[in-house]
């Protein structure tokens, strides 16, 4: 498996093989990236949402340019700031190479919202009288292989005893329907507070903050899929940390907050009383 990013899917250069991708073409990047496998810390970073990326076989969905840029499209900053915190702390990374708006990797494929035919007020043309077919092979091209290496990575590190606890990077927009959130970041769980409290004491005893608690969103089996079965399911202590995009929308603010959160997950780390493996 590569080490790192931007590769053609499997066998793109093989005919028999590149037969069997249906939606993503040779000249289009694996649905995952991965780095620092071999990282010694007891971390492991996800980003869900971390590309505004389109397969070039969808023609954008339909949508104008600036759309994709927007928070619709992805978590903007996210990946910049994971990939920050991850080398800080020594810590794999497995980030998400295609938008949410193809499907949303972090939402179970069962519901509806999976693959989004209207995110916030922008209706995906794309998205429209998708056949099964369709949204089939969306699942099984992009989202499967997203979360079976996630699954393989924590599985790994489980059979050679190796402590983890899951960390989900995620941005949210400072604007949502004309409304400024006033949080600067958000610390999000679902039954399981244990660690995700920690963070979240850490990160207000910064100065200066507003650190909200499962808010604006709360992470549940319905409307989240990473933490659930990934965390929950398997006893890992867990945080899903949510950071106002437009705090980390240059280097400059995705190299403040990587600092931030490497110092809160760090200092959350050392409080917790105890992992499961």
């Amino acid at each position: 498996m590569p080490k790192s990013t931007d590769h053609s899917p499997p066998g793109a250069d093989s005919g028999a093989t590149a037969a069997r991708y249906v939606l993503l073409g040779v000249d289009d990047p694996l649905p995952f990236t991965e780095i620092g496998l071999r990282g010694q810390s007891d971390f492991v970073i996800v980003v869900d949402h971390a590309s505004a990326r389109i397969p070039r076989r969808l023609n954008d969905l339909g949508l104008p340019a600036p759309e994709l840029q927007r928070h619709i499209a992805w978590d903007i900053g996210a990946l910049g700031v994971a990939r920050q915190v991850a080398a800080a702390l020594d810590a794999p990374l497995v980030a998400q190479n295609y938008s949410r708006l193809v499907i949303d990797c972090n939402r179970d494929p069962k519901v509806a919202t999976s693959i989004p035919r209207l995110s916030e007020s922008v209706e995906i043309p794309g998205n429209m009288d998708l056949s099964e077919a369709d949204m089939a092979v969306r699942r099984t091209e992009i989202f499967e292989p997203y979360h079976d290496r996630i699954r393989a990575l924590l599985d790994e590190r489980a059979a050679a005893g190796r402590r983890t606890i899951l960390v989900a990077q995620h941005s949210m927009t400072d604007i949502y329907h004309g409304v400024r959130r006033e949080m600067h970041a958000a610390v999000l769980y679902n039954r399981d507070r244990r660690f995700a409290g920690l963070v979240l004491d850490a990160l207000r005893r910064e100065a200066g903050l507003t650190i909200a608690d499962n808010q604006p969103y709360f992470v549940s089996d319905e409307t989240d899929y990473t933490i659930p079965r990934h965390g929950e399911a398997r006893g890992l202590p867990h945080v899903e940390i949510e950071i106002r995009q437009d705090l980390v929308g240059d280097d400059a603010g995705q190299a403040e907050w990587a600092q931030r959160i490497t110092r809160a997950l760090q200092d959350a780390e050392r409080a917790f009383p105890g992992a499961t493996l």
